[in-house]
Formats: C-alpha cells, sequence, structure tokens
C-alpha cells in the first residue's frame, strides 16, 4: 500500500525521477542520527541534464526555478532511495541549500530557489517548511543553472 507521501505524489502527477549514481567520489546521502544529508543535486532527468545556463545571460528567472523543482524532485528521489522506499519516514525538511548559476549582477537567487522550496510544501505539506539559503555562483557542475543540496530529520 503506498503511503502518504506517495499517494501525494501521485494526487499532483508528480513521478520522481531515478535516484542519480554520484558523479565523482562521494555518496548521495549520509544519514547521522535522525538528520539525513543529501548531497547536491543538479537538474537531471533520465540520465540527462536540463536546465544549463547563466541566470542573468540568457536564462530566465523561470527556467531557473524549473530547474531549482528538478533538483528538488532529484533529492526527494534520493531521500526515497535511503530511507527504503518509504517517504513517510521524512519528519521534517530541514532545510534547503541553493547555489544559483548566475552573473555578478544577478540577485533574485531567492526567486530561483523558490522552484524547489515549492516543491518540498507540496510534497511534504507543513513537513515541508524549512530553512534555506539561496546564493549566487559563478559557475556550478556541468554548467547548469542550480544545484540544490538538502537536510531532513527523519524516524527509523
Amino acid at each position: 500500500m503506498a503511503g502518504t507521501i506517495d499517494k501525494r505524489l501521485a494526487d499532483a502527477g508528480i513521478e520522481l525521477p531515478q535516484a542519480a549514481v554520484p558523479a565523482a567520489n562521494y555518496v548521495p546521502t549520509v544519514r547521522s542520527g535522525a538528520m539525513l544529508y543529501i548531497s547536491g543535486q543538479v537538474p537531471m532527468l533520465n540520465g540527462e541534464l536540463h536546465h544549463q545556463g547563466k541566470l542573468g545571460a540568457g536564462t530566465s528567472v523561470e527556467e531557473g526555478q524549473a530547474a531549482a523543482r528538478l533538483c528538488a524532485l532529484n533529492a526527494v528521489a534520493q531521500a526515497k532511495a535511503a530511507l527504503g522506499g518509504d517517504l513517510d519516514r521524512v519528519v521534517r525538511v530541514v532545510k534547503l541549500l541553493g547555489f544559483v548559476n548566475g552573473t555578478p549582477e544577478f540577485g533574485d537567487q531567492p526567486k530561483v530557489v523558490n522552484g524547489a522550496s515549492d516543491l518540498m510544501v507540496e510534497v511534504f505539506g507543513d513537513k515541508g517548511m524549512h530553512a534555506r539559503s539561496a546564493v549566487g555562483v559563478a559557475s556550478l557542475p556541468f554548467g547548469v543553472a542550480v544545484e540544490v543540496e538538502a537536510i531532513l530529520e527523519v524516524a527509523d
């Protein structure tokens, strides 16, 4: 039987991507006590990168939000894999950290990272409300527009 979060995903028409394998010498998640740390996720879907570009230089805020949403979907997929498929074990989305690939003049990082924040609330409801940082950077791996990492509190 599907859990509450799986039902929310289905009702919203949200399909989680396959949890991506690491691209270097790290693991996708680390569990320490009740905390689950999810490595930075890029906007990848079905093994293909999406949303490459730089905010403020041809990539719109809306495209950045879509990239952040896909990064957050990948973070949820990593959490599901780490929790044996049971997203109902998520007690709280504690924090998101969003990195936005932008020009020096670009200042709408918070608007871009809203794409990830909104997804977490859509998926987890009140448990999805979180602390957050939205940071502008000069570049990101593979030229992607956004990267998002997450910290979740989880139950056994």
